[in-house]
């Protein structure tokens, strides 16, 4: 398997590596390597999504060790920052559990960390993956799932293309391994300044997951996104981009628009 990815801004400043969410790939960070184009800015594509549809393996933590390479290959001596989305969030995660020195700042935007039994997973997830896999060739359907994400008009076409030209077997690989991941074990150890981000309108066990990663490491802060679900950057890119900004400069989070969660996610 080969890594792509793409570069954008100066390539003489602090590195941000931002990682995409499940079903899309590095189109998504538009809004953000314009918005943060005085830094040096890496936008891989994972396994089996986009220009690797091809590719019919999926695992989150074989991305994460692709990634950890770039890293060392392209921003050796350079602070790094790590942003994830969703699946990307993952990818993220296994990140600082694998290389808990690599990373300076890292924001965490919506990742699971609740597993389910791979029993549950084998008997109900995957054989309802398989049975609805042709739907993401069906435009009704992908406009509606578009909609969950917050994608707009400007960006539906490449997302319905990309979900229609997806593996579906790389699908279910990509579910399981979402569905069953867990913090690694040395998560704790990490050094990085961690933001974890979740809306508030997302289901309840992505709440408990945010609670669980900044509980698991005392460099991490929670914070809730208020009216609105799974895709905070999408939803509301300006506000994303001034809080990855804060965060990654050591200023003021804009509390304003955001709610500071406590460790029991008050």
């Amino acid at each position: 398997m080969t890594l792509y990815y793409e570069e954008y801004g100066n390539k003489e400043a602090p590195m941000i590596v931002f990682l995409h969410g499940g079903g899309v790939s590095g189109w998504m960070w538009d809004q953000q390597v314009h918005h943060f184009s005085n830094y040096h800015c890496l936008v891989p594509t994972l396994q089996g999504h986009g220009k690797r549809n091809k590719e019919t393996t999926f695992s989150i933590n074989s991305c994460a060790k692709e990634i950890i390479d770039l890293i060392e290959e392209k921003g050796a001596g350079k602070d790094v920052t790590l942003v994830g989305f969703s699946l990307g969030a993952q990818v993220a995660i296994e990140i600082l559990g694998l290389a808990p020195d690599l990373i300076r700042y890292a924001v965490i935007n919506s990742a699971l960390v609740m597993p389910m039994s791979m029993r549950m997973i084998n008997y109900m997830v995957t054989p309802t993956i398989k049975l609805t896999a042709g739907l993401a060739k069906n435009r009704i359907f992908s406009r509606i799932q578009a909609k969950e994400l917050y994608i707009g008009d400007d960006t539906f076409e490449t997302y319905y293309q990309e979900s229609a030209n997806m593996n579906a077997n790389t699908l279910v690989e990509i579910l399981r391994e979402n569905l069953r991941y867990d913090l690694p074990p040395n998560f704790s150890d990490c050094t990085a300044k961690i933001l974890v981000t979740v809306g508030e309108k997302e289901k309840s066990i992505m709440k408990k997951s945010a609670v669980k990663i900044a509980n698991s490491n005392t460099n991490s802060k929670c914070v809730v996104v208020p009216n609105i679900g799974h895709g905070f950057s999408f939803a509301d890119s300006m506000l994303f981009n001034q809080t990855v900004e804060a965060w990654i400069t050591d200023g003021d989070l804009p509390i304003e628009k955001l709610k500071v969660w406590d460790d029991e996610g008050k």
